[in-house]
């Protein structure tokens, strides 16, 4: 089967093109193996950013806590760019005010997770001495059911001998955990990492929506217990939540209606998406306040216009984030030339008395 037929078929979906657009697709499906070719939310609005230039930490002696978050890097060996936007990235850790305490990768880490993505996404990070690194699973980490032994799509032959199985394992191995999903307390400050825990191999009516088991929700409910007196959470998930009321299909996170139920009475609550690649410069509001504090994070691989069109190759965007005792600061970051994004530069007060 042809890129172009798969392609095709993928659109014919609906869901794709609705929520992703054909430019993004496009530009993905278009550079698998190219060796082998060869041969929105409903919500209040956000407050107004903070000046960039604003000095936050006077009369402090630090943060308790520093962030690096990445999403997408979607590493393809087949795609050199991707690794040199992470690589970018990394570097420009040298330059942040204070250095992090972990790296945060919200999904996609991988184009294909294929065994020669993981080994080139390997070799990128062995190049730097990295503080503790923490990762969940995006829907193209799953995408290996997709690629025959040719290298090539095939959707007729799906899953092409591998199944959703092997793509965790594949993870799991990676990041030396026992489940997709995990959690981590850094300075006393609580990580939750969520994680899409099937695709289209063993369910296909997930679509490329974040499938999670009752239990990942049961062990989700037990770590927010921890944080109804108000102690903060970030909580880190891949595709984005569907307007509120509303459980999610394809592209979005499935279960929305529990989750939010979920971490509504804890007044704390900093969530942090990906999988929308959209340029913090663009004009969409990345910042939503509901009962929780929802980011939408940039990509590091593919920062995209609100056409879905890459019509940026050369920039490359994450999150900067500093926690305070009380508020946190969220900066963004242009990793290409090391500065900061005056359109995502937000300062969240954290809540008192709960």
């Amino acid at each position: 089967m042809t890129r172009r037929a798969f392609l095709k078929w993928l659109l014919s979906l609906g869901a794709v093109a609705a929520a992703f657009g054909i430019g993004l697709w496009r530009g993905w499906f278009g550079a698998v193996n190219r060796s082998s070719e060869q041969g929105g939310s409903s919500a209040s609005p956000s407050p107004e950013p903070a000046p960039p230039e604003a000095d936050h930490n006077a009369g402090e002696t630090g943060p308790l806590l520093t962030l690096l978050i990445l999403s997408d890097p979607h590493i393809n060996p087949d795609l050199p760019e991707h690794s040199k936007h992470l690589a970018q990235a990394l570097e420009d850790m040298k330059r942040l005010p204070n250095p992090p305490d972990s790296v945060v990768i919200t999904g996609d880490l991988t184009d294909y997770g294929r065994k020669q993505d993981y080994q080139e996404l390997r070799k990128v990070l062995g190049r730097f001495e990295l503080p503790p690194l923490y990762a969940n699973m995006g829907n193209h980490d799953y995408y290996d059911i997709w690629i025959n032994e040719q290298g090539q799509f095939n959707r007729e032959g799906m899953p092409n001998g591998k199944s959703d199985a092997d793509s965790r394992e594949s993870f799991l191995n990676f990041m030396g955990q026992e489940k997709p999903y995990r959690d981590v307390w850094i300075k006393g400050v609580h990580l939750i990492l969520l994680s899409q825990e099937a695709y289209v191999e063993e369910r296909p009516e997930v679509g490329e929506g974040a499938w999670y088991s009752d239990q990942q929700m049961a062990w989700f409910k037990e770590q927010m217990e921890q944080h109804k007196d108000g102690k903060p959470a970030f909580v880190m998930i891949h595709q984005p939540l569907p307007p509120a009321g509303q459980d999610g299909g394809s592209h979005r996170l499935i279960r929305a209606n529990e989750f939010r139920d979920i971490v509504r009475d804890c007044p704390n609550v900093f969530v942090f998406s990906g999988h929308q690649h959209q340029d913090f410069t663009n004009g969409m509001n990345h910042y939503v306040k509901e009962t929780f504090h929802w980011f939408h994070n940039s990509s590091v691989s593919r920062v995209m216009n609100r056409r879905y069109e890459n019509a940026r190759p050369e920039a490359a965007q994450g999150l900067y984030v500093e926690v305070y005792e009380d508020r946190v600061l969220l900066k963004g970051r242009e990793f290409s030339d090391g500065t900061w994004i005056a359109e995502a530069d937000w300062l969240v007060e954290l809540a008192r008395g709960a």
